[in-house]
């Protein structure tokens, strides 16, 4: 587990990012600007930083110059933007980041992106003053962005699960099934419903037995029911799924 800050101006962007990572079993800690993320980073000592680019006081990459000049980058950054260009990429590993997440990010590049980062030493210096060097250290940079943030996605594996087909009022568990024993991969459904309520009650099933078979993890979840991981948080949360109850099994 690690300590990681997310500096986001975006309360959104800063909640699921927590809530994924969280979900990784990490610890973090939440700065929506730059004076926020300055005291954190001082208090908890984080592992890693994703910190983005724009916001309306101190932008990312100032505050990351000012960590490097001040000798507090001892941790990696990441930094993130949705409006970035190349260049500020570039600039940004220049100045001690190693890498770059075009927002919107998705599960696999974040998540690789952490992971990387934490399996590598913080950066010890920044760029000099002088240009001298800097097309070399820029191109060293520009590597290091497309390994970082032009990773392949990983190819989802979409899982059958055998379902009766019968829906109704609401949903049965078939007699022959204990409810202790969790959710469980034949169900008996009744269809006398509106087809908006039949196809919640087939989804939460669906949801709640995947959550079950892999002890609450939403990783693999994801993977097995095809979904990137921001879209299956929206939709467990839509359904009313008790994602609680599956950590606390899995305790």
């Amino acid at each position: 587990m690690a300590n990681i800050l997310v500096v986001d101006d975006e309360m959104g962007i800063r909640a699921l990012l927590q809530e994924i990572l969280t979900d990784e079993g990490h610890s973090v800690e939440l700065a929506e600007n730059a004076a926020q993320a300055r005291t954190l980073r001082e208090r908890q000592r984080p592992d890693l930083v994703l910190l983005d680019i724009w916001m309306p006081d101190v932008d990312g990459i100032t505050l990351l110059k000012e960590w490097g000049t001040g000798a507090q980058l001892n941790m990696p950054v990441i930094m993130m933007s949705g409006h970035g260009t190349i260049d500020t990429a570039v600039e940004a590993t220049k100045y001690g980041a190693m890498a770059f997440l075009e927002k919107p990010i998705t599960l696999q590049k974040l998540l690789r992106a952490v992971e990387q980062g934490l399996s590598k030493p913080a950066p010890r210096s920044v760029a000099p003053a002088n240009p001298t060097g800097t097309n070399e250290m820029a191109n060293a940079g520009l590597a290091r962005i497309e390994r970082m943030d032009y990773l392949p996605a990983v190819e989802a594996t979409h899982y059958a699960t055998p379902m009766h087909s019968n829906y109704g009022n609401g949903l049965a568990v078939a007699p022959s099934i204990t409810m202790a024993s969790g959710p469980q991969a034949e169900q008996i459904f009744l269809l006398d419903r509106p087809l908006r309520e039949a196809r919640d009650a087939f989804e939460k099933a669906y949801f709640e037995f995947h959550l079950a078979r892999e002890n609450g993890s939403m990783t693999r979840v994801a993977e097995r029911t095809g979904l990137e991981r921001t879209h299956l948080y929206r939709k467990l949360k839509q359904l009313g799924v008790d994602l609680t109850r599956n950590k606390r099994g899995a305790s």
